[in-house]
């Protein structure tokens, strides 16, 4: 079985699910991966050691930066030309516009965030790709098949695990041309509110309204009621940014929290935020609304920290901590330092 694995890159810096799904389509058989863009030596070495069986390079000005018109065109004519079985995608924003316009040029269907993959016969004997994904924000898992070829698919990042990367593994290294057309151009890029890859992060400890209860905080004379309360959440998102850059981790929160006020949008975990799986969760101060849940349950594990043993959120944490956070998360932080020895 042949797999195209997208390799999704910005600047040269690449997805990290891009090689999770480089592992994944080895462990069907012949992993061929495309590198679109210019100045990707790099990136394609990275690709070999990771197990790419071959690598095509698309090297083009026209495709220095992203547009969908030039990236599906030449996704599309590789596809017809070389006819994989399965082309994979790390899920992003740019892939779910890449995915879907390619698969209207090549007549087939795309499977979205798709968790698992299995390989099952139908009556006829013909092989064909069983995908497991959730469907209604998670609350339920669906098993679907794509009838097109070849059956394209995305894949959120951490579903799968990263291979080993092998130094100085080589194979095959092809060179395609790119399908220029294209009826736009990018002007420019500005910088996002913030530089937040929570998808990605191993470790997230997050912040909710209960980061602002500090009663024992006086702030400064002449605020209002709004922005001592703001003032208060700023000094408990403090205290967990330090705990998540002591554990190499990201600083996530609620809806609550962001709609408060105390951090930005790019923060924010749950059904209209990111939906996130980390190996470590550390939820502080957030009671577990359903709609964060969502976003988090599939945490390898959770440490809920909640002065309301009630909360909901306990019921989804392995372990959990009633009491202050203000208290728990400093103590927290120092028994980590000693134990990392930092």
């Amino acid at each position: 079985m042949k797999t195209f694995v997208y390799i999704d890159h910005f600047k040269g810096e690449v997805q990290p699910a891009s090689w999770e799904a480089l592992g994944l389509a080895k462990s069907f058989g012949t992993a061929v991966v495309l590198v679109f863009g210019t100045g990707t030596d790099e990136i394609t070495k990275a690709a070999f050691e990771y197990g790419a069986d071959e690598v095509i390079v698309v090297d083009d000005s026209a495709l220095t930066d992203y547009r969908a018109e030039p990236y599906a065109s030449t996704l599309s004519a590789l596809a017809s030309s070389s006819t994989p079985d399965l082309i994979l995608f790390p899920a992003t924003a740019r892939t779910r516009e890449l995915a879907a316009m390619s698969a209207v040029d090549l007549n087939t269907g795309v499977l979205t965030d798709v968790a698992k993959f299995e390989m099952n016969s139908d009556p006829s004997t013909a092989l064909r790709m069983v995908a497991t994904r959730p469907i209604y924000e998670g609350k339920v898992l669906e098993k679907t098949v794509c009838s097109g070829k070849p059956v394209m698919a995305t894949i959120p990042g951490r579903a799968f695990p990263k291979p080993e990367r092998v130094a100085g593994k080589t194979g095959t290294l092809t060179k395609a041309a790119a399908k220029t057309d294209a009826l736009t151009t990018v002007q420019g890029y500005s910088a996002s509110e913030s530089a937040v890859n929570l998808g990605d992060a191993g470790v997230i400890v997050s912040g909710g309204r209960g980061v602002s209860n500090n009663p024992s905080l006086t702030p400064p004379a002449g605020m209002d009621e709004k922005q001592a309360e703001i003032w208060r959440a700023q000094q408990g998102f403090a205290l967990i940014t330090d705990l998540a850059v002591l554990l190499g981790g990201a600083v996530g929160a609620s809806r609550a929290a962001v709609d408060g006020g105390y951090v930005t949008y790019a923060h924010q975990v749950g059904q209209t935020g990111k939906v996130v799986a980390p190996d470590l969760y550390i939820a502080c101060g957030i009671s577990g609304a359903i709609q964060h849940l969502v976003g988090m349950r599939n945490s390898k594990v959770i440490v809920a920290i909640n002065k309301d043993a009630d909360a909901p959120v306990f019921k989804q944490a392995r372990y959990g901590v009633v009491g202050d956070l203000f208290q728990i998360i400093p103590a927290l932080t120092e028994a980590m330092k000693k134990k990392l020895g930092k």
